[in-house]
């Protein structure tokens, strides 16, 4: 049997140019953008020119998550509904949820955001436990080896997306990770064998062109 391949994609864009840009965990539920419902458009597209058809869709509980997923589907009729899995929900910043990113920083420092960007170093204050969303990865990959789908994605956001990074090797230079954070709308793949550990064939790749030129700093 050939490796599957896992997809894991970040939503798009909640915020627009112009607004007040917030830090947004699992306690604020907002919907994508205008420019965000733009980029989940645009990487639909180019998974469907690139041939990636899922047939195992995911979701956090957030509907950012699920619209990008929308737009995956919308894209290629005849791809499966997707399905929410809560062990890829987006993480609890405490007290900095929905705060605008200036307060955030003038409370923690920007070395403390640099360090949870570099390293998942998680800030004073965050809801955070990096063994726990460890576990949850850990637990769904073994999930989806004894799926019987080929072809997964799995729509969340970039705080959880970084806790997989440590379970899975790299094996080239194409597989090269230069940020654990995925943008906004940004994918990487992963090739899951049947046992053994997940390979990076790729992190942090956007659809070509098609997004809009903006891209906000956005925290969740």
């Amino acid at each position: 049997m050939s490796e599957k391949r896992l997809f894991i994609v970040r939503h798009g864009n909640t915020f627009d140019k112009g607004d007040v840009i917030r830090r947004v965990g699992r306690g604020t539920d907002l919907p994508l953008s205008d420019s965000g419902r733009a980029q989940a458009d645009a990487l639909g597209k180019h998974f469907a020119d690139q041939a990636i058809c899922p047939d195992l869709i995911l979701v956090s509980p957030l509907q950012r998550t699920q619209q990008t997923a929308d737009a995956l589907i919308a894209a290629q009729p005849g791809l499966p509904a997707w399905q929410i899995d809560p062990r890829l929900n987006e993480l609890d910043y405490g007290p900095d949820e929905g705060m605008p990113e200036a307060q955030v920083i003038a409370r923690l420092g920007q070395a403390a955001l640099d360090d949870w960007d570099r390293h998942a170093q998680v800030p004073p204050g965050w809801q955070v436990e990096p063994g726990v969303v460890a576990m949850d990865w850990s637990l769904l990959l073994e999930d989806l080896r004894n799926h019987e789908a080929q072809t997964i994605v799995a729509v969340t956001s970039n705080g959880t997306a970084r806790f997989v990074l440590p379970l899975c090797e790299r094996q080239s230079d194409s597989s090269k990770v230069d940020s654990i954070k995925l943008k906004t709308a940004a994918f990487g793949e992963l090739a899951l064998p049947s046992d053994g550990r997940p390979r990076i064939l790729r992190w942090n790749e956007r659809a070509p062109a098609r997004a809009p030129a903006w891209q906000p700093m956005q925290g969740g």
